[in-house]
């Protein structure tokens, strides 16, 4: 199973390949995650030692290599020595010929995983369209709102007294505020511009920014990975997007001083944004303890103009997702009171979608 391992830890899906007598002979990157072991600690050992009450578990891979017929079985749980239990799907098929080297490939498919990677990709989807809609109304809007300011300054000139101006000067003004509105529902305008650098030096620049909006009030904790690679993005956007989600917390807050917000930074292997596996993602965590998102709202929390608060525009998070998912990334969140949580994921490679 050697030459296969590069293969096999490539794999998204966990996969335990075992030999007649099941015992574990190979155990690829996924499934030492899924499993909470190591590939050394697995090797050599029964089937039945990964996973506890394991009786029903083992019958199953015996009547697989009885019969020589493959076998799939859906929504299985499995209890880890660990404590923690598994959903899963679960395929086992038999070795159909001498040369391949194992007996019987299990392979292990988080049930939760594949439900995520479901939402990810209706949630990119749905970002697209939304833009898509937006982009339509913008050029409808935009059209006769030029043609309003225009009209406004003409008038002004013919108006024979300044007191009379002072209505075109309200038309004006508040055309160019739907105007700036219509711009910022649109979102970034141009393309990245990728530079190579480490995440936490953006974290670092908006933990300064918060600290210095809120008087040195907040408390940010932080909890960063130091042996997180540099990653290929675009310093001013990226710092915006955090910037979006950090002052949310602290605008949600009931005060600056009550205001926690931890920021942590990790990497993790072998994660689907979308339809696209990524060897390793840098995922970084924005939690806070505000009062939390309201429930009816939380479904549709990065759609344009939708918020909780009274003065709120509802655009600073769908901002901050459209320059995540520019990024080639997706930006979830989740939240209860007294714990919301926004986690944005970013791939290491350097491929990112150019948007205009």
């Amino acid at each position: 199973m050697t030459h296969n391992q590069g293969i096999l830890d490539s794999l998204s899906t966990g996969v335990i390949a075992l030999d007649e007598h099941l015992r574990v002979i190979a155990l690829n990157a996924a499934g030492q995650a899924l499993l909470e072991t190591s590939e050394a600690r697995a090797i050599g050992s029964g089937a039945s030692e990964l996973v506890v009450d394991s009786q029903e578990w083992l019958d199953t891979l015996q009547q697989v290599l009885k019969t020589n017929a493959a076998k799939a079985a859906r929504s299985v749980y499995l209890k880890l020595p660990s404590g923690q239990e598994i959903h899963v799907d679960v395929i086992m098929t038999p070795a159909l010929d001498g040369d391949t080297g194992f007996s019987l490939l299990v392979e292990l498919m988080a049930v939760e995983r594949l439900l995520k990677i479901s939402r990810d990709e209706s949630q990119v989807t749905a970002q697209e369209t939304s833009r898509a809609v937006i982009r339509g109304l913008a050029h409808e809007i935009k059209n006769p709102l030029g043609g309003v300011r225009g009209a406004a300054q003409l008038l002004a000139r013919e108006l024979p007294n300044e007191e009379l101006t002072e209505y075109t000067r309200v038309i004006i003004q508040e055309a160019d505020r739907l105007r700036d509105l219509v711009d910022r529902l649109l979102g970034p305008s141009r393309a990245l511009e990728l530079e190579t650098l480490n995440i936490h030096e953006i974290l670092e620049h908006v933990r300064g920014l918060i600290n210095a909006e809120s008087g040195n009030t907040v408390s940010v904790v932080r909890e960063y990975d130091p042996s997180l690679p540099e990653i290929s993005c675009d310093r001013t956007q990226l710092i915006q997007a955090v910037l979006n989600i950090m002052r949310n917390a602290l605008q949600a807050a009931s005060s600056p001083a009550d205001c926690k917000i931890r920021l942590r930074s990790r990497a993790q292997r072998q994660y689907t944004v979308g339809a696209v596996v990524h060897r390793l993602v840098c995922r970084v965590d924005i939690i806070d303890n505000g009062p939390g998102i309201p429930a009816g709202i939380l479904p549709a929390v990065f759609a344009p103009m939708v918020t909780g608060r009274a003065r709120g525009t509802g655009l600073g998070l769908s901002i901050a997702q459209s320059i995540i998912n520019m990024h080639g990334g997706v930006l979830e969140c989740e939240s209860q009171p007294g714990d919301t949580r926004f986690t944005f994921y970013l791939p290491m490679e350097a491929q990112h979608e150019q948007a205009s």
